[in-house]
């Protein structure tokens, strides 16, 4: 499959592309947590089309997922989003969250690689999802773990996982940004 350099996309107006894993696909659907997921989220996207923020939707998916408790995996370098969006989550619902460098493992153990000289904790993606998963979360949600570390952590968590901020130090968190300036394409793309 190469769909992004497609210019036609006929799939949105019904074509099929890859019939021999329709129906497998159509029975994944069936499952009722998979069905239901699907539901809201056309619901969500038709009632709200450009006029709801991300963190609009994500409340508005909860509720009507019926979720009551929500975790919060965040790198420790978005403290204070971490903060705000615990402090607006927890109008609606139970609210747990969990810092990466929890359990405070040193680098020197895995024999990591340094930010700085000294001791310095490691990220614990894994510690993030363990502790989530015996909390019994509903909905996880990924605020800036770095690459990898939200691999991980979406390996390791038993309850469906979202991002909220994608971490990106250079472009102040906008990831699209690199693919939206000429500038940062130039770097990327030789002509």
């Amino acid at each position: 499959m190469k769909c992004s350099k497609c210019n036609k996309k006929l799939c949105y107006a019904g074509k099929n592309c890859k019939k021999d894993i329709t129906e497998k696909i159509l029975n994944e659907y069936k499952k009722e947590e998979n069905l239901k997921i699907a539901k809201i989220s056309a619901y969500i996207e038709a009632k709200y089309y450009m006029k709801k923020t991300r963190l609009e939707e994500i409340i508005e998916f909860c509720k009507l997922m019926d979720y009551k408790k929500i975790g919060i995996a965040f790198c420790i370098g978005l403290e204070n989003e971490a903060k705000t969006l615990d402090k607006i989550l927890s109008q609606h619902f139970n609210v747990y969250s969990v810092c990466c460098k929890v359990c405070g493992i040193d680098k020197d153990v895995y024999e990591l690689k340094k930010i700085n000289n000294g001791k310095e904790a490691m990220c614990n993606p894994i510690g993030q999802a363990e502790i989530l998963n015996e909390i019994g979360t509903d909905l996880n949600i990924i605020v800036g773990l770095c690459i990898g570390h939200d691999i991980l952590f979406q390996k390791y968590s038993k309850a469906p996982t979202t991002t909220f901020i994608v971490k990106d130090r250079v472009l102040s968190h906008n990831t699209a940004g690199a693919i939206y300036s000429k500038y940062y394409l130039k770097k990327f793309i030789k002509e």
